[in-house]
């Protein structure tokens, strides 16, 4: 079988898009060179690989089971090319890092801004999203490293990951500075919480789940200010006074608008952990990276009485 790498990349494009005109333009090749490409991976294959309708190309069950193996195949590929350029000393390179939003503003963007001050020829590729997403996207090759809380659910089957421990992180009540506290202590505790104006985030966010969940075991029903907000616009509310929030510690970090409260009765905490596919060696870069964001995240424990270090 002659099935080459390039077959297997117009393949994945063409799977991800859903649009041969498209993956062409995006693999800067001439539509009839890809059509070319993937009639002839068809050939060696033996099957068809899509469905092939006027304005609509589908996976066929074929498609659909070459395509995780071709991901993780050019996954391999690109390591092996990463890996070479590298050898000169971290001059090329290239990282996909992925991260939940609620450390993209905080964790993330101080480890990166450091990793790119010292190593500035590295590409960096951040993928945001949801543990579980980002669990998704190392067992196909799509990010190298992720950060993932504890609740990221089932690994894929056949799909062995490392985690390391890095961080335990509190969850904390937030209000604006400007407004009097919600507390005269320093926690706040949930039947006290549920009497406040709340600002909870959108369904899709793991935290929002936890909150419903630990509200309905506690038999309190919140006292919603506004629901559906991103990270970005629930810290922005906080800081009006439109009401308060429960996040995880470190967004506080340089929020002076903001001030918090330690969540008590019951504390509610989350662990943060780094991950990456056991199966695949990390490239030089990307040992590089993991090393930054440990350092990183020990000095934020180091600084904040609400996150430790599980390093």
């Amino acid at each position: 079988m002659d099935m080459n790498l390039e077959q297997l990349r117009g393949f994945v494009e063409v799977a991800r898009l859903g649009h041969f005109t498209r993956a062409s333009e995006h693999l800067h090749l001439a539509q009839p060179s890809l059509s070319r490409q993937i009639s002839t991976l068809e050939r060696e294959l033996g099957a068809e690989l899509f469905h092939r309708a006027r304005g609509h190309i589908a996976l066929t069950a074929a498609g659909e089971t070459v395509l995780p193996r071709a991901q993780r195949m050019l996954a391999e590929a690109d390591a092996i090319r990463d890996e070479v350029a590298e050898l000169a000393g971290l001059r090329r390179g290239r990282v996909r890092l992925g991260a939940p939003p609620t450390l993209c503003i905080s964790l993330v963007a101080e480890a990166l801004s450091s990793f790119h001050a010292t190593h500035p020829g590295i590409d960096l590729h951040l993928t945001e999203g949801g543990s579980r997403l980002l669990v998704e996207q190392l067992a196909v090759g799509a990010v190298d490293i992720a950060l993932v809380t504890q609740s990221e659910g089932p690994v894929p089957a056949g799909v062995s990951l490392t985690h390391v421990p890095l961080l335990a992180e509190e969850l904390v009540v937030i209000s604006s500075a400007a407004a009097p506290p919600v507390t005269h202590g320093s926690s706040v505790s949930l039947a006290h919480l549920a009497t406040l104006p709340l600002i909870q985030f959108d369904e899709s966010y793991e935290l929002r789940a936890a909150m419903d969940a630990v509200f309905r075991a506690a038999d309190l029903t919140p006292t919603l200010a506004l629901e559906g907000a991103e990270m970005d616009a629930v810290l922005r509310f906080v800081e009006r006074g439109v009401g308060v929030a429960v996040v995880p510690a470190m967004v506080l970090y340089e929020r002076p608008a903001l001030r918090s409260a330690r969540l008590a009765h019951p504390a509610m905490s989350r662990t943060i952990s780094l991950a990456h596919r056991s199966d695949v060696t990390p490239a030089v870069a990307v040992a590089a990276m993991r090393s930054a964001i440990m350092a990183t995240a020990a000095d934020l424990a180091e600084r904040d009485p609400a996150i430790t270090s599980l390093l």
